[in-house]
């Protein structure tokens, strides 16, 4: 069974920084990659981040490029996303997904697949941000 388990949210004054972790299992990050979106109240889920299985391709949104960093620990089967000078706009539930197919995953979090929903889901974790 597939499951990936979201950690790391909470509430950070803006400027602040956060890790979130994904945590894997059912399938291995040499094979998968692995994408990270938010949806934030009242507006449309954003893909954010993305890294390939190989580690060799990572991608991430206009509005936190320079600002977030994705990585991996394959032998921890974990992937992270550090949020560093975090903004109100920024708020939202964080989600990391994953594809059967993982040529898929950072193709739906860039929006360029014509199928955007991934195959699998974690519960999500809340990231708040005060000004």
């Amino acid at each position: 069974e597939v499951q990936l388990v979201e950690s790391g949210g909470g509430l950070v004054q803006a400027g602040g920084s956060l890790r979130l972790s994904c945590a894997v299992s059912g399938f291995s990050l040499d094979t998968h990659a692995i994408g990270w979106f938010r949806q934030a109240p009242g507006k449309e889920r954003e893909g954010v981040s993305c890294i390939s299985s190989s580690h060799s391709t990572t991608y991430y949104a206009d509005s936190v490029k320079g600002r977030f960093t994705i990585s991996s620990d394959n032998a921890k089967n974990t992937v992270y996303l550090q949020m560093n000078s975090l903004k109100p706009e920024d708020a939202a539930v964080y989600y990391c997904a994953a594809d059967s197919d993982p040529l898929e995953t950072c193709l739906k979090v860039a929006g360029l697949f014509e199928k955007s929903e991934s195959d699998y889901w974690g519960q999500g974790t809340q990231v708040i941000v005060s000004s």
